[in-house]
């Protein structure tokens, strides 16, 4: 009976606050339902005619469950949404009021675009901006408002946001691979979407410790901390039980989420203490993407009820495993094929087979467009840190995938390998059939069976950019394929010439190997594959020549929304290392150093009476010599990153200001840190002013 109520609980909570394909059937007239879905289901333009109908339907439906406000609901390039809230309400002649909401409410808003980072697109009294409707991703309602998913953009038309590019990117995407998939003879398709789910790694830290502690208020990450006796070493947290308090935060929020639609599936342990992680099942990219957003803003919102604090850096603790966002990616169609499925027989699957060298290829010419889309100051301390791929872009395949290419290329007989199943020595256990390869978990884009599984991205991030990047890249190759197939007298000669000419350019991509090793660095530079360690290093792919023509012929991105995004990426790297830099020395020199000069008076006083009393204080003014050493540096790092930081943030060059933060400003971090970190080893934890590690990671 128990089990019976929660499905039925769980089945009458999914969507109930989403303004969803069932709402809208029941509460829109056929011709106006018909005509939005067409829109959702193919991408046609938006009937206007209809958007006073829709607006009236989804307003009487969110007031009937309780809202009071809209908002046009969109995504700055910050990493985090934004709106502003207007009520239903309406004045009218008579002084009474009535809840109205137009058509024209719906379409389109007019927030502020000067105040949001737009890299030189508007100038500070140039402040007009757009909200267009996206009708292609469900309203939904939270805190009493209708959030109506929107795109962002300049008074002259330039994308503002992360949704725009993302939707122009799979819109031509599903153009270019709706021409391949008519060439072998698929005339019932009517588009391709790129779907993704995006599994989400977080930290939680007890919400009264958090409060202790500036850096992980201001930045997110602990700026200074040494190493506890405990971490990961034991691999004792990674998919063990989920303590209580825990599992009563992650019950609060699966319920929201599946609320709010969004199909949070798995939750477990992840390897560091305190960290776990959530995975959803898939969705189109787009919705995909404001789904992740909504997991992540309610990640924060839930763990406050529970008095917990949810860390969304890449790298809150130094020493121990960050926290990414695996980006899984794959083609299907509107109506059910995954294109990247290979099927039981991959190579007779000639269309899979294209459509994968088509990913290969892409990633291997747009490889620093991808390392782009994950970089951040906070996922650069993560990245390559044997704990997450490295900075250089490779591609996993598999043996098996591997070899049936090489075969085709070489026009070898395929080895076609036999079914194996696993020998686990208990005859009460199945037989299990071993999959067609093993997974590598050190690559940053493996193929993990029908999809693409990207690393990479940081747990902080929107998905928006890796997507985009990933959906502009392989619809350029798309459309060089279906061009060479249309051309062509042979479609088979020239499908085997489009495999032949993969592995033949191509193949320095593939790597199946172990990519954490010194050796595969040195191997991919052999390879020329970039190894772009840093966000600094990694932006200037935005305003490669070859990558703004790829955006232009696309129509994804102009030359100067490309440059806009370089700029802005630079400009929050340099206030991020900024406000870093400003946090330690804050906390340095209000907490740290006056406790260890007090913990320090302490021990003299303690030495002179020892000594007054006759007794044989060596070892205490050995303590107390180190104690006096330790300081110095410290004050005098201090002073360095004080200095440092003050040049950097004087210089007006982005690029300049960029570098300076990472060649000067991190490295006097650094040092300070190291200062820092050495006396919290031998201060007295009475006298230590914030909450050390131990606390934070074993407290929950």
């Amino acid at each position: 009976m128990n089990r019976r109520r929660i499905r039925l609980d769980i089945l009458s909570i999914f969507g109930s606050k989403v303004f969803n394909d069932a709402v809208m059937r029941q509460r829109l007239p056929k011709r106006v339902y018909d005509s939005l879905k067409h829109t959702n289901r193919e991408g046609a333009p938006l009937d206007p005619a209809i958007a006073d109908v829709v607006a009236g339907a989804m307003k009487d439906w969110a007031i009937a469950n309780g809202a009071t406000h809209y908002t046009h609901w969109f995504q700055p390039m910050t990493n985090v949404t934004a709106g502003k809230h207007d009520s239903f309400l309406t004045p009218t002649l008579d002084g009474s009021v009535i809840l109205e909401f137009s058509g024209k409410s719906l379409l389109a808003g007019e927030p502020d675009a000067s105040s949001f980072p737009n890299g030189g697109l508007r100038n500070t009294f140039e402040a007009r901006g757009y909200t267009a409707w996206d009708p292609t991703s469900p309203a939904f309602i939270r805190d009493h408002t209708l959030y109506i998913p929107t795109a962002f953009c300049s008074y002259t038309g330039e994308a503002l946001d992360m949704k725009t590019p993302l939707m122009r990117s799979m819109q031509v995407l599903s153009s270019e691979a709706l021409r391949l998939l008519r060439l072998f003879g698929n005339n019932t398709t009517r588009r391709v979407i790129s779907t993704v789910g995006a599994e989400q790694e977080y930290f939680l830290v007890d919400r009264e410790l958090y409060e202790k502690r500036l850096d992980l208020k201001l930045c997110g990450r602990t700026l200074l901390g040494a190493k506890p006796p405990k971490g990961q070493e034991l691999d004792d947290h990674y998919c063990g039980r989920i303590r209580l308090r825990v599992a009563e935060f992650m019950e609060d929020l699966d319920r929201e989420l599946w609320s709010l639609g969004v199909t949070s599936k798995t939750k477990h342990n992840e390897a560091a203490p305190a960290q776990h992680e959530l995975a959803p099942v898939f969705a189109s990219a787009n919705i995909a993407c404001d789904h992740n957003h909504l997991t992540m803003e309610m990640m924060r919102i839930t763990a406050k009820k529970h008095g917990l604090a949810c860390l969304l850096h890449e790298k809150p603790f130094a020493g121990v495993n960050g926290s990414g966002k695996h980006n899984n990616w794959s083609l299907s169609t509107d109506d059910g094929i995954n294109l990247l499925d290979p099927g039981k027989t991959p190579w007779e699957n000639v269309q899979f087979l294209t459509f994968l060298c088509a990913v290969i290829s892409a990633v291997h010419d747009y490889s620093d467009l991808l390392r782009l889309s994950a970089a951040t100051a906070g996922n650069d301390h993560r990245l390559g840190g044997f704990e997450a791929p490295p900075a250089i872009i490779s591609i996993f395949l598999g043996e098996q995938l591997t070899h049936i290419l090489n075969d085709i290329a070489t026009g070898r007989d395929i080895d076609v390998p036999a079914a194996v199943s696993l020998q686990m020595g208990v005859e009460a256990l199945p037989n299990l059939k071993r999959d067609d390869s093993d997974r590598n978990r050190t690559s940053p884009f493996a193929f993990t069976g029908n999809k693409f599984e990207f690393r990479m991205v940081g747990s902080s991030q929107s998905i928006a950019l890796a997507n985009v990047m990933l959906n502009t890249a392989v619809a350029d190759v798309l459309r060089d394929y279906a061009d060479r197939l249309a051309q062509s007298d042979d479609f088979d000669t020239e499908l085997k010439a489009i495999i032949s000419d993969t592995v033949r350019d191509h193949s320095a991509i593939i790597f199946n190997g172990n990519n954490y090793t010194a050796d595969w660095v040195a191997e991919a530079e052999r390879r020329g594959l970039p190894n772009l360690t840093n966000t600094v290093d990694a932006a200037e792919s935005m305003i490669d020549a070859k990558n703004i023509n790829l955006f232009e012929r696309t129509g994804v991105f102009s030359e100067a929304e490309c440059r806009s995004r370089y700029d802005i990426i630079l400009e929050n790297y340099a206030k991020v290392l900024s406000i870093e830099a400003a946090t330690l020395t804050e906390m340095v020199r209000r907490q740290v150093f006056p406790a260890c000069v007090r913990y320090a008076g302490r021990i003299a006083t303690d030495y002179n009476a020892m000594t007054g009393a006759g007794l044989n204080a060596a070892a205490v003014k050995c303590h107390l010599n180190e104690l006096d050493g330790l300081i110095a540096h410290l004050s005098a790092n201090l002073d360095a990153l004080e200095a440092e930081h003050r040049a950097a943030d004087a210089i007006a060059d982005h690029r300049d200001r960029a570098a300076a933060m990472r060649d000067r400003v991190l490295p006097a971090m650094d040092s300070l840190r190291a200062s820092c970190d050495a006396l919290e080893a031998i201060v007295g934890c009475d006298e230590w002013p914030i909450p050390t590690y131990t606390d934070l990671l074993h407290r929950v």
